[in-house]
């Protein structure tokens, strides 16, 4: 069995021996765990972006980062890029932001390989049939706030781990290495909507690509939220390998994931977040997901596509302007 918590160790020591060239910070708490600030309190990087964003997805998958992301001949932003034999694993299993660290007055957004020890939330973790056993956990924290030792034992219980053992990632919205994680989801995007709104088996995507804009530091962590997620939904693209079974419409698949299907298309992610109250409970489902999906079925042959990128939106959402 895969551990994608043993195969992100190397990654997270690999960040450690180079933290000054990667601009984070590394600290040692009383009791032992080990925090690595990628930009609360330091600038963060690409390359920092990047090795956290590939512990998200749990050491199973290639990311890179590219300055060729025109999105038309007046804005050009870099883009992330994600590749991965394990799309399952990877993105639901790992990336899927789906453990709310909630401890005394810290609360974060939790993603990565600790949360396959955790089961957090154990629903998905039945769905994909997988489970982690390691005696390491590494979680990534997205927050403005660096967890402190009541956070790490938390982690340290829930995951069944000696608090030595505990590497917590933190990573603020409105960062270098926040925009690049948030982007780097587009392959998670399109797994998190096959399973959860279109009740798909993810299993059966054999493997997955995708790229995707990364926001500038735009704001504060609220803007942030608005634009980096406007990245993905209005400019990710993602191809996803499906070997299907007779009787699965992998066509309406195709016309049901990218984000155009939601009813709240067209509008940039913050304006649609006001309008639920500041509740993304009461956001359609269907709005997560990337601007374009391609499936090639791997047992009939065929190749489909739908939806579109939409550089309007994506221009509204971060104010730009053209001097």
């Amino acid at each position: 069995m895969l551990s994608v918590n043993l195969a992100s160790l190397p990654i997270v020591e690999e960040m450690i021996s180079r933290k000054e060239d990667l601009n984070i910070e590394v600290i040692k708490l009383e009791n032992g765990a080990t925090v690595l600030d990628c930009g609360v309190n330091v600038m963060g990087s690409f390359e920092a972006g990047k090795l956290f964003t590939k512990i998200c997805l749990g050491g199973l998958a290639h990311v890179g980062i590219s300055i060729s992301g025109s999105l038309d001949n007046k804005l050009v932003l870099p883009c992330v890029k994600i590749k991965t034999s394990h799309p399952a694993i990877a993105t639901l299993g790992a990336q899927k932001a789906g453990w709310s660290v909630s401890v005394g007055k810290y609360f974060a957004m939790g993603s990565g390989p600790a949360r396959a020890l955790a089961m957090m939330p154990k629903a998905t973790y039945e769905e994909i049939d997988y489970r982690d056993e390691a005696d390491v956990a590494i979680l990534c924290l997205e927050s403005s706030q660096l967890p402190d030792e009541n956070v790490a034992d938390h982690v340290a219980e829930k995951c069944g781990v000696d608090v030595s053992k505990v590497y917590l990632l933190v990573a603020p919205t409105a960062s270098m290495v926040g925009a690049v994680q948030i982007s780097g989801r587009v392959v998670e995007n399109g797994t998190y909507k096959m399973l959860e709104a279109l009740h798909f088996d993810v299993r059966k995507v054999k493997f997955a690509a995708g790229i995707a804009p990364v926001a500038p530091v735009i704001g504060d962590d609220l803007k942030m939220m608005g634009a980096t997620n406007d990245m993905v939904l209005y400019g990710g693209r993602t191809f996803y390998y499906v070997k299907s079974d007779e009787g699965d419409d992998i066509e309406n698949l195709c016309k049901s994931l990218p984000s155009c299907s939601a009813e709240t298309y067209g509008k940039p992610f913050l304006d649609v977040f006001k309008e639920a109250n500041y509740d993304f409970y009461k956001i359609d489902k269907g709005m997560f997901a990337p601007a374009i999906v391609t499936i090639n079925d791997l047992r009939t042959g065929k190749l489909m596509s739908h939806g579109e990128t939409n550089v309007d939106v994506i221009k509204k959402s971060l104010k730009f302007s053209q001097l």
